[in-house]
């Protein structure tokens, strides 16, 4: 079994608001696996899932007392790797109009590459970002160089 990335899971507070963000906002479709207090999204060859933060945390035996407070970093960003600055640049316009706090503005950064970041509705940041030796494929896929 190789270990692979197949689904990232947010905690939210208001499934409903949430929900909307990423489907009015940003433009995400719902699978029909959806019901109840889940939501699904195809997200390139990822799946985004929305569900009830406090729900979320009672599934993994963690105390409710450790979720999150607003504004608190938790140690985890989500990246949505863009063809372009000009597309970063655009995703970050988007989710601002829907909702989102900026963070940080597209910019050139010191590795070579573009990024920005916006902070979903729930708090959850999202890198933007153009890396000119990632290529991405036909199903919007990262492809990372050849291993050393």
């Amino acid at each position: 079994m190789n270990l692979r990335l197949t689904t990232v899971t947010l905690g939210v507070d208001d499934l409903a608001r949430a929900a909307n963000f990423y489907e009015q906002g940003l433009g995400l479709k719902p699978s029909s696996a959806s019901q109840g207090d889940i939501r699904f999204y195809q997200c390139g060859q990822v799946v985004l899932a929305l569900y009830p933060r406090v729900a979320l945390a009672e599934d993994a035996c963690l105390p409710t007392e450790r979720l999150g407070q607003p504004g608190r970093f938790d140690g985890v960003t989500l990246a949505c790797n863009c063809a372009s600055p000009a597309e970063v640049d655009a995703l970050l316009a988007r989710a601002v109009a829907a909702g989102a706090r900026l963070a940080k503005p597209g910019q050139l950064a010191f590795w070579g590459g573009y990024s920005g970041y916006f902070e979903d509705l729930d708090g959850h940041l999202w890198e933007a970002v153009h890396v000119p030796t990632f290529g991405l494929n036909e199903q919007g896929g990262l492809e990372l160089p050849a291993p050393i």
